[in-house]
């Protein structure tokens, strides 16, 4: 069944590895990372968009990710990525979800914590974890989309502050990362994410990681980062062969047939983040 990510956050920060946390959109994708998990004998974090949400049904999407974690023996968590709308929220714990990030990062610091604070009261009723974010990464994420200008980095002593009066499981930080493919090298603050460390207690997530070095990554997991998010490193992949196959084949017109190799060519990506991650071989 599924589980909230709590537990399998915690016990990534007290062994020194991170739990993958890969954006799902539709059955094929869910298959994949959940397949490899299994075969890597890793915990896995499915997490889905509001636009991913509004393109397969908050309750299809729910009912696969069950099926999923159903057929696995390693914890796996259907996760609300980058939410901003409470009855939404909503709507996800009253149908089973139990792990949840509201990202209210756009309000000045007292209304992204009132916020936050009506979200941690709700989903402690429904045994849910919760995510939040104190600072803006720049990039797309679905349908967000966050000029460079309008990006900012967590503040150490702010977050502190922030994760007592919130009380939220795991804090999402703005360190240098962004959402989407990197033009240039990222320039990670790591020092800004070990004062965080100093500072807050729970587990620390690092959004936008696609196209982060691999030794940057690791990096970021020893200064507190035990959830690590990955979107589009996924969708190139699965696009780009189901492109390749179709050209191929152009009167291929079996969905069964064009998206199996699709599903292995994300299944590659996924491999090598668990890796990354260092969560393989854990349960």
């Amino acid at each position: 069944m599924l589980t909230n990510t709590k537990k399998m956050l915690l016990d990534a920060q007290a062994n020194g590895y991170a739990v993958p946390a890969f954006n799902i959109h539709n059955l094929e994708t869910v298959q994949a990372v959940a397949e490899t998990a299994e075969a890597l004998r890793s915990p896995v974090i499915l997490a889905a968009t509001p636009g991913t949400f509004s393109y397969a049904g908050r309750d299809y999407i729910q009912t696969i990710a069950e099926t999923a974690a159903a057929n696995c023996t390693v914890p796996v968590a259907l996760h609300l990525d980058h939410h901003e709308q409470i009855d939404d929220i909503r709507a996800s714990l009253a149908l089973g979800t139990k792990s949840v990030m509201i990202d209210a990062s756009h309000h000045p610091f007292a209304e992204n914590t009132a916020i936050v604070e009506e979200v941690v009261h709700y989903a402690r009723q429904k045994d849910a974890t919760v995510e939040a974010e104190l600072g803006r990464l720049s990039g797309q994420e679905d349908d967000l989309v966050v000029n460079q200008a309008d990006a900012y980095y967590t503040d150490p002593d702010a977050a502190k502050d922030f994760v007592e009066k919130t009380g939220i499981d795991s804090l999402a930080v703005a360190i240098g990362t962004a959402h989407g493919l990197y033009s240039s090298e990222p320039k990670i603050d790591f020092d800004r994410l070990a004062e965080i460390q100093k500072r807050v207690s729970i587990p620390l997530v690092l959004h936008g990681a696609s196209g982060i070095p691999e030794q940057d990554v690791r990096k970021c997991i020893e200064l507190g980062c035990t959830k690590v998010n990955i979107a589009t490193e996924l969708k190139i992949p699965f696009s780009n062969q189901l492109r390749h196959y179709l050209t191929e084949n152009p009167k291929a017109s079996d969905p069964r047939k064009y998206m199996a190799p699709a599903k292995e060519a994300m299944k590659k990506i996924i491999e090598d983040k668990i890796l990354m991650c260092m969560s393989n071989g854990r349960y």
